[in-house]
């Protein structure tokens, strides 16, 4: 195995030379290799190569086109990252407002197993799950103000408290294991089908992660796909042989149609309006190549905004 060696700006700076990126001011590029980390902004390389086979540069590239990438990830990172928030702090409040209305408000009625489904082979995540949370309430219940104050004046933590110190993975779990009447009446909330529903909290929770630790987010991809929905339809998104939408599958859009489904109207048009300014702002400041090539790797259409503006529909696959 061969290791990998040290290099210092000069080098780095050298390397993204030989390859052909012009650098215009050697100087502003150090500063930010030193900032941003080379490994790190190399990752947004891909789209201004020649090929992956030919791993040159494209005619004219520039470090800061390679910098302006990386800055609207960044950026469009922090605007799904808040929507996404949203959507976890709704899901947590309308899960703990469904299992204390019909289970009780004290950790003793509510973390009870037979509250959840008597599927057999669920029998130990639902175990695991209930320590998980029972965890939760001993490790913060004297570090979070709210649960530490639940705790001191009443001896109990709410589940409405409680869910706030939950991770949006145990949130998705704890889905996972309703009984199926209670998984019905949250998806009744949002509209969306029960099977539908849990095949996206997974993927959330995934870009929720990626949003933050910073991991590139614009080309992702996840193992999930989503079905095809009358959004997808709505936009005339291209199908291949097998009859599966090419785009809005298991790439940005699908998460951004996801979120279309479980935001309010009007949070969703500011989501797609940040969005677009993001978007308006890169094709600026790229000369090599056109914003088209970066929207197909995110998996947007030329029309995504007009996903903005379509009345939420029951969503059902087409």
């Amino acid at each position: 195995m061969i290791d990998k060696q040290f290099k210092n700006l000069e080098e780095q700076i050298e390397i993204l030379k030989y390859k052909g990126m012009t650098i215009n001011d050697e100087e502003y590029a150090k500063k930010i290799l030193l900032r941003e980390n080379y490994f790190f902004l190399s990752g947004y390389r891909y789209p201004l190569m020649k090929s992956m086979t030919d791993k040159r540069f494209l005619e004219g590239v520039t470090f800061e086109e390679m910098y302006s990438l990386f800055l609207f990830d960044r950026a469009i990172r922090n605007v799904f990252f808040k929507y996404l928030l949203v959507i976890e702090n709704n899901l947590k409040s309308i899960f703990s407002y469904q299992l204390s209305k019909k289970y009780g408000y004290k950790e003793k009625y509510y973390l009870r197993s037979k509250n959840f489904t008597n599927d057999k082979t669920k029998q130990r995540q639902v175990n695991d799950l209930i320590r998980k949370m029972k965890r939760q309430i001993r490790v913060n219940g004297s570090q979070h103000t709210a649960t530490a104050h639940y705790m001191s004046n009443y001896g109990y933590v709410p589940l409405w408290i409680l869910v706030k110190v939950l991770s949006f993975g145990i949130v998705g779990e704890l889905f996972s294991i309703m009984k199926y009447d209670d998984q019905v009446a949250i998806c009744k909330i949002y509209d969306i089908p029960v099977d539908e529903f849990s095949n996206y909290l997974p993927i959330l929770s995934n870009y929720r992660n990626t949003c933050a630790h910073e991991d590139i987010l614009y080309e992702n991809r996840t193992q999930k796909k989503i079905k095809g929905t009358i959004y997808h339809k709505l936009l005339n998104i291209e199908k291949n042989e097998e009859g599966e939408y090419v785009k809005g599958t298991n790439d940005l859009f699908s998460l951004l149609i996801i979120m279309k489904r479980m935001l309010t109207y009007d949070e969703f048009k500011d989501l797609c309006l940040e969005l677009d300014k993001r978007i308006e702002n890169l094709e600026y400041n790229l000369h090599s190549i056109k914003i088209e090539k970066i929207l197909d790797r995110m998996g947007f259409p030329s029309n995504y905004m007009q996903l903005a503006n379509i009345e939420r529909s029951d969503g059902d696959e087409e």
